[in-house]
Order: structure tokens, then sequence, then C-alpha cells
């Protein structure tokens, strides 16, 4: 793997010695998503009602980024992806492509597992209208970063929509001009600097994200996204 000096990691790629892998159930560092989630804590006390922690191996070689937990779906369920339509087709398609094992029946439950794939989103509490504010996608980078320098073995990450793509690469200390978002989108980040070390060579994909929205309004068909999981098994096993 590439190596890179520590003087020359970019501050926002460096992460603090004590950084927790995920936040605590409390976690209060965006008063206004903290106020949202005690608000639905009262609302529904049976749900998760708490950030998401990541969903899959630490040793596995990809990482998926979403956005943010569906107030419905894994803000309901605390599992990435479950309970709404966009798990129904990450998951089917990641079983398509040996990343995933087991029945998937949108609930933590099920059975299902992660083979080589992890799961987790750029933002971990749900947010209003499903819209974090800048100030919120930066404040919770580290829990990005965090697990991203817990995975020894990553190759390959793809990114979920804009907001993802866009947070995933300032968590490798690169610039949004370093890869424009855009459905297919690849490049390779070479010597991507996590914490004390470097992390790298990491494959980047990008996808539109698999909301209702956008499969409904033919953003993004679901040839589209798998095209996307198919280019990352190839690569994954031509490595």
């Amino acid at each position: 793997m590439a190596k890179v000096s520590a003087a020359r990691v970019p501050a926002q790629a460096r992460l603090p010695a004590a950084t927790p892998v995920e936040p605590g159930a409390d976690c209060p560092l965006c008063p206004r998503l903290a106020d949202f989630r005690h608000a639905w804590r009262a609302a529904e006390p049976a749900w998760h009602n708490a950030p998401v922690p990541a969903f899959g191996p630490e040793d596995a070689r990809l990482l998926i980024v979403g956005l943010a937990p569906g107030l419905r779906g894994a803000n309901r369920t605390g599992r990435p992806f479950t309970g709404d339509y966009a798990g129904d087709l990450l998951y089917a398609t990641l079983i398509e492509y040996g990343f995933a094992a087991g029945p998937y029946a949108a609930h933590p439950e099920d059975g299902l597992t992660l083979t080589d794939a992890r799961i987790v989103n750029a933002v971990r509490c749900v947010p209003p209208q499903n819209k974090p504010t800048p100030e919120e996608i930066r404040t919770c980078r580290p829990f990005l970063s965090a697990p991203m320098a817990a995975m020894p073995r990553l190759s390959a990450i793809v990114t979920l929509g804009k907001i993802a793509h866009d947070s995933t690469l300032a968590a490798l200390g690169q610039k949004a001009s370093r890869l424009k978002f855009g459905h297919g989108a690849t490049d390779t980040i070479a010597g991507s600097p996590i914490a004390d070390g470097t992390m790298g060579p990491v494959r980047l994909f990008a996808s539109y994200h698999c909301s209702r929205y956008n499969t409904n309004t033919r953003v993004l068909t679901p040839d589209m996204f798998r095209a996307v999981f198919a280019s990352v098994r190839a690569y994954l096993d031509a490595a």
C-alpha cells in the first residue's frame, strides 16, 4: 500500500486518537438531529431512534456509504437500509453479486448476513425531511472515517448519492473535484490518509441513491444499479 507522510495528511482526514467507530445512543453533537430523535422516541418508543451502527464485517473489502437513516427504515429498525424500498433494491443486488447471503425480510432478525461487504451512512441519525445540513454532515464525518480506518482490507467503496460521495472523498482527505459525482463514475484513490496511518489504494464507485424517488422517476433503474455492483465484483475478483 502507498504511504503518505503524516506532514502531508490533510487535517480533515486525521482522526483524534480517541474517536470511536460508533457514536453513542444519545450522541448530542448535532442538536437538531438529537431533538428530532428524541421527539420520535417519545412518539414511537419501540423504534430504534438512535444513531444507526454500521452493518457487516470489519474485515470486508467493500464499504457501501449511504446518506442517512430513513425515518421509517433504519431509524425504526436499527440496521442500515432495512425497512424501506431502498433496502429492497440494495440487498437484492448485494445477494445477486455475492455480497450478502440469507433472506432479507426487512428486519434485523431476518438472518441476512453481509459477505465481504459493510454498510455505513455518512450521517448516522435520521434528519428531518431526509435532509442533513452541511454542518451536520461535517460533524458526523468522524463516524465515517473511523469505520474506514477499522477496515484493514478495504479496497472498494460504493457511494450512494452525491452527499455520501462528497463526504466520503472528504473523509479520505480529497476534494470533491477529485472525482465529480455521477452515476458510474469511478477512480482509484491511492495512499488515502486515515487516522495515524494510511489506507489505499481504494477504488471508488459512484451510484445514484437507490431511493424509491430515484427509481420511480427512472433516474436510477435496477439495471443501472446492478451495473455498478457488477463492476465492483469484477474489480475485487481481479485483485
